[in-house]
């Protein structure tokens, strides 16, 4: 619980107005996409660094812990208050300060919407690339939390290949500058924008980023695939890839998920396995790739290919890919959502692997994902009501990380850690690696009230999954 005198200092902090302790927004800002609610004792909307400062500042004086916020769309827990205290929202901190059409840079608060970017890159010319399924509603602050990846990450790659700088607040209240602003190169000291992106709120919070941009490309092509079975789709992703062909996306989708997206939208699918492949570029250049991707499918026992031209027909086939994930709702009523990442060669690997420990621990898998990187979604399908269920469910997910790491994969390509998976995190990292980490989380948050309870084994980790 907060003392009066705490209470005091954030309300003198960000204004009596921009403190709630009401029991709605307790409860709106008690979960993310996890579904697991932990209350928090108050939220706070601050609307600048100094104001975010200050907060911490009295975090440090008064010993209670700060998640910070961005839209709440993660799936490993990494904004949830697990030991309550303060919610700090960023959404009030929502401006597109500039875009830089000389530098091809971007400045932008952490609450600015991701698909709001995009869209004001893309009437000056300009393109951001990283592009999470979540691109209509997560902030670019929590993308950079998380180092939030998407189905472009095959071509452009993820979140942090386009941050330059950051504004960063340190746990400990101290303002700093990352990086550069507009510069494309800079080794001036340890590069702390690395850092503090992908770490999940825990080292500091964003309240500027300085982000890259790129020309937009003159032409695209979207391509839907289907075959009868998931080998030949995973293997003819590794051969697109080894053809020397790198599509704009290269997404994969089993035949468990197209069932499930087909009765959710009222229509059948018969197939085992889909490729959606866009590619990007010159017109000549995505003319030629598209024959060379048509050929390489049909090599592979592809039986239907369709190919979108206008923009309702592209909008048509994305629809499928994004509907995946809210139709397997239907399925069962828990989904142990997973983000396993594995090298490119080893998909078919992959694939044959899910297969067998859904048969081993009789559970439903559905797999589904970013088959251009490796990057594979793996939801285990049960009912958390049914005991044994779900106690197999449990076991199938340690087979499935144990399944990446074998193919020198790793548990988590884009969700990150958060609670979820901290009592998996010594399966992949050694001892001194997290001795390593957490010393610098003590370096930087001495106190320990940044977002505590994230990434590294502990009580709160124990809890989890909805």
């Amino acid at each position: 619980m907060l003392t009066s005198a705490a209470i005091k200092e954030l309300k003198k902090a960000v204004g009596n107005e921009n403190v709630s302790f009401s029991k709605e927004d307790a409860i709106c800002y008690s979960y993310d996409a996890l579904a697991s609610p932990y209350l928090p004792d108050c939220v706070v909307f601050p609307v600048s660094a100094e104001e975010v400062s200050s907060i911490l500042k009295a975090a440090n004086r008064f010993g209670f812990p700060v998640v910070p916020r961005g839209a709440g769309t993660g799936f490993s827990g990494g904004s949830l208050p697990v030991e309550g205290g303060v919610v700090l929202s960023t959404e009030r901190m929502g401006r597109i300060v500039e875009i830089d059409k000389k530098n091809l840079t971007a400045e932008v608060e952490p609450g600015v919407i991701t698909a709001d970017l995009q869209d004001e890159a893309e009437a000056q010319g300009l393109f951001y690339p990283p592009d999470p399924t979540s691109v209509k509603f997560s902030t670019i602050g929590g993308n950079i939390a998380e180092c939030a990846g998407g189905p472009r990450a095959v071509k452009y790659g993820v979140t942090k290949d386009y941050v330059l700088g950051l504004e960063v607040v340190l746990p400990t209240g101290a303002i700093i500058l990352t990086g550069g602003k507009k510069t494309m190169k800079g080794v001036v000291g340890y590069d702390l924008t690395k850092l503090m992106v992908g770490s999940e709120g825990t080292l500091g919070i964003v309240t500027k980023a300085y982000l890259k941009l790129l020309p937009l490309p003159e032409a695209r092509r979207t391509m839907l695939v289907e075959f009868l079975d998931i080998e030949s789709a995973a293997r003819t992703a590794e051969a697109i890839i080894a053809s020397g062909i790198i599509p704009s996306m290269l997404e994969f989708i089993d035949g468990v998920s197209l069932k499930s997206v087909a009765e959710y939208i009222g229509t059948q699918s018969s197939a085992g396995a889909a490729l959606l492949v866009e590619t990007d570029g010159r017109k000549e250049c995505v003319e030629k790739d598209s024959i060379e991707i048509k050929k390489i499918s049909a090599e592979n026992k592809a039986y239907s290919f369709k190919d979108a031209s206008t923009k309702n027909e592209v909008r048509d086939l994305w629809s499928l890919r994004r509907a995946i994930s809210p139709s397997l709702n239907k399925l069962k009523p828990t989904k142990l959502n997973e983000d396993v990442v594995v090298p490119r060669s080893e998909l078919v690997s992959l694939v044959r692997g899910l297969e067998k420990i859904s048969e081993k621990r009789n559970v439903l898998i559905a797999s589904f994902g970013h088959a251009g990187d490796g990057n594979i979604h793996v939801n285990v399908m049960v009912d958390k009501k049914n005991a044994g269920e779900f106690e197999r469910g449990m076991e199938a997910v340690k087979d499935v990380f144990a399944l990446a790491l074998s193919l020198g994969g790793a548990i988590s390509g884009e969700h990150g850690i958060g609670i979820t998976k901290a009592p998996y995190i010594a399966m992949e990292l050694s001892a001194d690696a997290i001795e390593a980490m957490t010393a610098i989380k003590k370096a930087l948050d001495p106190n320990g009230i940044l977002n505590p309870g994230k990434i590294f084994p502990g009580r709160a980790g124990l809890k989890f999954h909805s």
